[in-house]
């Protein structure tokens, strides 16, 4: 267990606020920074060797105040993060856009912590030179105990391949007092050219560079055999019970890639939910299958309606989660729900996800 004295959480917001005091630091080495790499195939070459070490990107403020930083075994990257006081909601707990966000923000910070150049949105040296990017095409997040105002976390990242198109990075959260995990989140990626806006195959070269940095034998956020991050979400049927038509992108929901960033998609879905459901539950779980992009100018339609809970699925959510007891196991005190995100004139299909609440603790 991590122990935390009381006075930590001041002198990390205090490094945080001094950082843009900070002028530019000599490049740090690690031993532990080595890294190599098993070739896949014929054609997998060697991108680093035992003899040659990482360079810590200076650019990253989370490495430069010690806030973050790869594991021993330079596979995955952990980072403390303060919930400040505009990521919370009316009872002072961080939003799940919050978390989301964070887990955007730990995914980059990663990668430039591998010594990779701060101008792509999480991208490699060789995705830059062929003009790809990433894009997400699911995300599945769990919350089981959302952290409050001024607490501190830490969220652990890793990626690994998945089949032949696919990356899958995993998330795990832990309240960094007492080391506590309380979420896990997971998503698939794919590889799109930024110009064409076309999938792309993701080439021996891209994987050779990827793969180097990814832990060589399956690890999964989600261990539990009968976790659902990959159970498919049905169609919402038409019409929907709740609507809420001609939502409008901002210019603030705009993200360096030229499109409408992932976490916008959940404060639409959130738009749509029954008012009674905010104000007497709070979301466990949230999966989003994202299936076309949305631009500046685009007007979208969020739609939901109710979709029926076995009492055997709430007891199985609740045994994945990481020992967290709830007021009651009563399926009652439980609900999800189907949504649809489409594009307001053409009917387009942008978004499909599901939604778990469970029911507020009596205060």
């Amino acid at each position: 267990m991590l122990n935390i004295s009381c006075n930590v959480r001041d002198k990390i917001q205090a490094m945080v606020a001094q950082s843009r005091f900070m002028g530019p630091q000599e490049p740090r080495w690690r031993k532990n920074d080595v890294v190599s790499m098993t070739p896949v195939g014929n054609k997998a070459k060697a991108v680093l060797s035992d003899k040659r070490m990482v360079e810590l990107r200076t650019g990253n403020s989370a490495d430069r105040l010690g806030l973050g930083g790869l594991g021993d075994d330079g596979l995955s990257y952990k980072e403390k993060l303060i919930v400040r006081s505009y990521e919370v909601g009316i009872n002072k707990t961080a939003t799940v856009e919050t978390i989301a966000n964070l887990l955007q923000e730990v995914s980059c910070n990663h990668i430039q912590s591998l010594g990779f150049s701060t101008d792509g949105f999480g991208t490699f040296n060789i995705m830059r030179k062929l003009h790809l990017i990433w894009v997400t095409t699911r995300v599945h997040i769990e919350i089981y105990k959302y952290p409050s105002w001024n607490d501190v976390i830490e969220m652990e990242t890793w990626f690994q391949r998945e089949g032949k198109l696919e990356v899958r990075r995993n998330w795990i959260l832990r309240d960094y007092a007492n080391g506590q995990v309380i979420g896990r989140a997971t998503s698939k990626l794919v590889m799109i050219n930024q110009d064409t806006r076309r999938l792309q195959k993701i080439s021996d070269d891209v994987w050779n560079e990827l793969l180097v940095f990814s832990p060589k034998t399956l690890r999964l956020a989600f261990p539990e055999d009968n976790n659902k991050s990959w159970k498919k979400i049905s169609k919402l049927g038409d019409p929907a019970q709740d609507v809420r038509l001609g939502l409008l992108p901002r210019r603030a929901d705009m993200d360096m890639n030229r499109h409408v960033n992932n976490v916008a998609y959940i404060g639409w879905v959130l738009e749509s939910m029954p008012q009674d459901i905010i104000d007497t539950h709070e979301l466990q779980t949230i999966t989003l299958d994202y299936r076309r992009e949305c631009q500046r100018d685009d007007l979208v339609d969020s739609l939901t309606n109710p979709e029926p809970i076995k009492e055997a699925e709430v007891i199985s959510e609740l045994q994945g989660t990481n020992g967290f007891a709830y007021a009651t196991r009563d399926k009652h005190d439980y609900c999800q729900f189907l949504h649809l995100l489409r594009l307001s004139g053409s009917g387009f299909e942008i978004s499909r996800g599901r939604t778990k609440w469970r029911k507020k603790p009596e205060t």
